[in-house]
């Protein structure tokens, strides 16, 4: 029987000593796998909301499971009208230590700046 490291108290079922645990050589008679799942960004988009924002990570088999593990976690509420979920691996970003020599091409494109441009009224959200 095991007890608890802070109450001391026993802790009913759970197993003692590593190698009773199933899956554990000399538990169950099965070779101990060590399943790393790659890790998910996850990104929702509120109903108020009109972009998808960053709300956390978590590790899934594969996308799908992704996607549904990512409902239960953050949209509990009901908050949520859609979810991405993107491979960690797959996100490409630049570094805020070379922010300055990244984006200083772009500063001398004043054409860019939004106050050459007259915004239509019948655009919303602008």
């Amino acid at each position: 029987m095991t007890k608890d490291a802070k109450t001391g108290q026993h802790l009913e079922g759970l197993a003692s000593d590593p190698a009773d645990l199933p899956g554990s050589p000399s538990g169950s008679g099965h070779a101990a796998v060590d399943i790393e799942w790659p890790l998910f960004e996850v990104f929702l988009r509120s109903k108020r909301g009109l972009n998808h924002v960053h709300v956390g990570s978590l590790h899934a088999a594969d996308a799908q499971m992704a996607l549904y593990h990512a409902r239960d976690l953050y949209t509990r509420r009901n908050e949520g009208v859609s979810i991405w979920v993107v491979r960690a691996t797959d996100i490409a970003a630049s570094s805020p230590e070379e922010k300055d020599p990244f984006f200083e091409s772009s500063s001398d494109k004043i054409y860019r700046h939004p106050t050459f441009y007259e915004i239509p009224t019948n655009v919303p959200h602008m």
